[in-house]
């Protein structure tokens, strides 16, 4: 898993308040979050989109789930937003 998305995730935990609360809003288990810390999994696809939605908008589904990818651009085009 790249740092990259390593600091992504670090940015959604610290936006939600820490990875207990980050876990109770996403309606996850804690552990899940601490995984995604540590590069050890990457966050599915129904929880990205859980995110983006929770966030707001200011995370994008796309930018937490590598194979969401194919919507960066539909949401550039102002197709998915």
């Amino acid at each position: 898993m790249s740092q990259n998305l390593i600091t992504i995730y670090e940015k959604l935990v610290e936006f939600l308040g820490g990875q207990t609360k980050t876990a109770q809003v996403l309606l996850i288990k804690q552990p899940s979050v601490n995984a995604w810390l540590k590069g050890k999994n990457q966050m599915s696809e129904k929880i990205a989109l859980r995110a983006e939605r929770v966030t707001k908008g200011r995370f994008k589904a796309y930018q937490l789930c590598p194979s969401l990818s194919e919507f960066e651009s539909l949401t550039a085009l102002g197709i998915n937003s």
